[in-house]
């Protein structure tokens, strides 16, 4: 019987696989973009920061900001439950100095976002639900709140073309 591993060393090596994950994407950086994660289960950060500004008469957030922002939080996610299993196991190494590469990210065929109301100049949050993930193919639904997560500012649709497993 294999004995279980420690909870700081499973914590760890998720930390590992999202930090691993994020840093591989620019613009992540960029928009100072983090994910909370408990679990399996993760919520895309957007801090305020005045760049992120399109209308500075209102003020409120630039809209292709939180395509974006939405965006990257179905891929990240789409990623991170693609790579579940393989994080669990052990079986990838996300040490960035290995050799073994990341896994790539599922590129976008569509995304479709739907304005609900001005992003307001504070915080934003998201989360995604992966409605299909096949082989080849992934549907993902995206919601993004500020302060009260029942008043969505912003939701999307998107549609991926999964990376093939190595």
């Amino acid at each position: 019987m294999k004995r279980p591993e420690p909870v700081q060393v499973v914590k760890q090596r998720r930390d590992a696989a999202l930090k691993a994950l994020v840093s591989g994407v620019p613009y992540i950086q960029y928009l100072d973009m983090t994910f909370d994660r408990r679990g399996d289960e993760l919520t895309g950060v957007l801090p305020f920061d005045e760049k992120l500004i399109g209308n500075p008469l209102l003020p409120a957030l630039h809209g292709g900001v939180t395509a974006a922002f939405m965006e990257v939080t179905a891929v990240v996610t789409l990623s991170w439950a693609y790579l579940w299993e393989d994080i669990e196991a052990g079986s990838l190494d996300f040490d960035p100095g290995a050799a073994s590469p990341m896994p790539r990210l599922p590129k976008t065929v569509d995304f479709s976002v739907d304005y609900l109301r001005s992003g307001l100049p504070r915080d934003a949050y998201a989360r995604a639900r992966i409605n299909r993930s096949g082989r080849r193919y992934a549907s993902v639904h995206v919601e993004g709140w500020q302060d009260n997560r029942d008043r969505l500012f912003a939701q999307a649709t998107g549609h991926f073309v999964m990376p093939q497993r190595r």
